[in-house]
């Protein structure tokens, strides 16, 4: 009997090295250059998506493949395992925000892993080679796609909505509740200058529920 959970016990630990290996080493998926550009531009509007630019994402990292007309960038963010998160970002997040997503991009080609890159974001903010808004504005994330990071190691699909940026703001601030049930809003990276204000569309409840 002891010889058999023995075999258990390390069968269960290989799992587990393998499964934490597997993370440390992945890497985001290339896409076709074409359906990449589409599924980034679904993030936004129509009022924008003729004008904005686009970045895709690359061996080393994301590249702009389209110029923009307008001050919108959009990209597919892929920030984790399983994550897709087509947005668009208005001049004032184009010029902050979207150079998070570009450096982690880049990092994540790299093979860097997740801690790694969090230290690394860290110390670019801590550096001020990331800053905040400059003024409020939107990021759009109007696809229909989203799967979005609910933690280290979990992402769920969320319905289009809007992020209005929030540097350094809380829930408790805007009377946000992420159940959604006493307020329809509420805070991602509440307390940090990466902050937002989470307004679900139509038809679409907080939280993802």
């Amino acid at each position: 009997m002891k010889s058999n959970r023995s075999i258990h016990l390390v069968m269960a630990t290989c799992l587990i090295l393998s499964t934490a290996a597997a993370a440390a080493e992945w890497k985001p998926e290339l896409m076709d250059e074409a359906t990449e550009i589409k599924e980034a531009l679904a993030a936004g509007p129509p009022s924008i998506r003729d004008d904005a630019g686009v970045y895709v994402l690359r061996r080393s990292g994301f590249e702009l493949v389209r110029q923009s007309g307008n001050g919108f960038h959009c990209i597919v963010g892929r920030s984790q395992l399983d994550s897709f998160e087509p947005q668009c970002f208005d001049p004032a997040g184009s010029a902050s925000l979207l150079h998070q997503t570009l450096l982690r991009g880049k990092l994540l080609m790299q093979g860097q892993e997740r801690g790694e890159i969090d230290r690394a974001i860290e110390a670019a903010w801590e550096a001020g080679e990331l800053q905040a808004p400059g003024r409020p504005g939107i990021n759009y994330m109007l696809s229909e796609k989203n799967m979005v990071p609910v933690g280290p190691d979990r992402v769920i699909p969320y319905g289009p909505h809007l992020m209005f940026y929030a540097p350094n703001m809380t829930d408790a601030d805007i009377g946000g509740d992420r159940t959604g049930q006493a307020s329809p809003v509420f805070m991602i990276n509440p307390g940090q200058p990466s902050g937002y204000v989470i307004v679900p569309m139509a038809g679409h409840t907080a939280g993802g529920g």
